[in-house]
């Protein structure tokens, strides 16, 4: 296994239905086993920063989730409340259908209103959703989100109709270069899927499975 596997994850609760006591054991959870991040939605990033105040562990958040759909100016604002709030990354889905009707002008600007608002005080990372992306999409998708100065591309919100594949990976790995971050996300269960998306190139692996990855055990789980 990869040895400093659980350092790669963003341990992960993105559900709806969400209570404090999740989001509590979440993140002594990630304070024990050392994950990247707790990645949780808007709401509960000051709750989580005031949690993880004192550890390495990483307050990671979604704008415009699940669908993208928001405007690029919501987003910023969202963005910005966000860090506000405690946030250090910041994992953006982009307009989806804007990318599909071939408007790069808008989805570039969609994520650069992202990158900007977090310049100098978060991460960014650029959801493509790419279980709705044609191959061309993804790479197009990939490039934009380069050029727009984003830190990471993202395959998916665990929200869609699918999640990462290794295929995905390797795709987006070899249209971003060496430099820029590939989160894996969706569907990654346990250690061999982590491996196996580690090894097409992924730098973090977005799970609800975290403890499960670290211990060589497979989760019953759809992020």
């Amino acid at each position: 296994m990869h040895t400093n596997i659980g350092k790669m994850i963003d341990h992960t609760l993105l559900k709806a239905d969400t209570k404090k006591e999740q989001v509590e054991v979440l993140c002594q959870e990630a304070r024990e086993y050392n994950f990247a991040s707790v990645c949780v939605n808007p709401t509960w990033v000051k709750t989580s920063a005031e949690l993880l105040e004192g550890s390495n562990v990483k307050v990671c958040t979604v704008i415009g989730f699940p669908l993208g759909a928001t405007t690029p100016e919501v987003k910023a604002f969202e963005t910005t409340n966000a860090i506000e709030n405690g946030a250090t990354e910041v994992d953006m889905v982009i307009n989806i259908g804007a990318l599909k009707d071939g408007d790069d002008e808008l989805v570039e600007r969609d994520i650069r209103a992202v990158v900007d608002a977090a310049k100098g005080r978060a991460l960014t990372k650029v959801i493509i959703e790419t279980s709705l992306l044609t191959n061309e999409e993804k790479v197009r998708a990939c490039q934009l989100a380069v050029k727009a100065g984003t830190d990471y591309v993202k395959t998916s919100t665990g929200f869609s109709t699918g999640g990462a594949t290794v295929a995905d990976i390797a795709l987006m790995r070899q249209t971003v270069g060496p430099e820029i971050g590939v989160k894996a996300s969706g569907g990654v269960r346990d250690a061999k899927g982590a491996e196996e998306m580690i090894a097409a190139g992924a730098t973090r692996i977005g799970a609800s499975a975290g403890i499960a990855i670290v211990k060589g055990l497979t989760a019953d789980t759809d992020y």
